[in-house]
């Protein structure tokens, strides 16, 4: 799209410093991360003109064992014990200790892939307004090698990409789309249509701007679902840096506990759990038939809950009796 800018607007890179508190003198005694503050404002490019940086936060590794610790008394010491009990509260799903931090962010995100976002209804939001401003000038441009065609097996879902000479004549035709779309919203502010109306035809891929706080809690949870390998690539690509790049300096230890018991965790139902212990005894003709028998195989063919299943094996190196 012509014209496009990552300049973000004025009103959301305004952060209040020390001096515009008449009463302080020194920083307030609360939790300090020094490896968050040193990004704190920092631009993470996503995708090609989106973006996330951390803005605010409240509460470290240090309070979630604070919070922890008033169920039961003085508790542990050391800093080690502080790692063990953040590692048993995200092992247990003692979740309300993690509710007592919460980060601030701003991020530059398409509409499309910000539709996504905030079906994750448990944080606070404020979103930069086309009824009160113009859009922002800048749309998602699609690379050619990143055209996907459709999943096979799942219908919200991407395959394998395009062939190159397609992807190349996508990109094409998505750029002259977004200046033609550019062109109509102009002509309209021009000749005195309101702001909420001239807006009404901008692409899905138009770039927005909000701030996002969460607590650590739900922004775990947003992680859990959005770095997972059958979210949608682009919001991946945002979770993956917010996850990466920003939780794992603000609280290191409950970022590798999420890591090590839920991120790169497996999960087992009752029926996989017995399937499994059947294909470690070597017992493969009762797990075909335990399968069969409670629908997870019909007419001899894996259902979808098999298929998963496989996977979880594959990724354990174990042979499915199906294969």
């Amino acid at each position: 799209m012509a014209g496009v800018s990552s300049k973000a607007p004025a009103f959301f890179n305004t952060r209040p410093t020390m001096s515009d508190f008449d009463n302080a003198v020194s920083p307030t005694p609360r939790a300090c991360v020094p490896a968050l503050d040193a990004i704190l404002g920092k631009t993470f490019k996503v995708l090609d003109d989106g973006f996330v940086r951390a803005v605010d936060y409240m509460g470290s590794d240090a309070s979630l064992v604070q919070a922890a610790r008033v169920s039961y008394g003085e508790g542990t010491k050391k800093a080690s014990d502080d790692e063990h009990l953040i590692r048993y509260l995200m092992r247990h799903r003692h979740t309300t200790p993690f509710e007592m931090c919460e980060l601030k962010l701003h991020v530059r995100v398409p509409m499309d892939i910000w539709r996504q976002w905030v079906r994750h209804r448990t944080a606070s939001i404020n979103e930069y307004s086309t009824r009160y401003s113009i859009a922002i000038d800048s749309a998602h441009a699609t690379d050619p090698r990143e055209w996907r065609t459709q999943s096979t097996t799942n219908r919200q879902g991407s395959g394998d990409p395009v062939d190159p000479a397609l992807g190349q004549a996508l990109t094409d035709e998505e750029s002259a789309f977004h200046d033609e779309c550019r062109k109509v919203y102009r002509a309209r502010l021009e000749r005195g249509v309101a702001r909420e109306q001239a807006r009404k035809d901008l692409p899905l891929s138009t770039y927005t701007e909000a701030y996002w706080k969460c607590n650590l809690h739900n922004l775990l949870h947003f992680l859990a679902l959005r770095m997972e390998a059958g979210a949608q690539l682009e919001i991946r690509d945002y979770a993956t840096t917010i996850g990466r790049e920003i939780v794992s300096r603000w609280v290191p230890f409950a970022w590798k506990a999420f890591t090590d018991y839920a991120l790169e965790a497996t999960a087992l139902s009752r029926h996989e759990r017995t399937l499994l212990g059947m294909i470690a005894r070597g017992e493969t003709d009762p797990a075909r038939t335990y399968a069969t028998a409670n629908g997870l195989v019909r007419d001899g063919k894996p259902g979808r809950e098999i298929r998963e299943l496989e996977g979880k094996l594959a990724d354990m190196g174990i042979q499915s009796p199906w294969s």
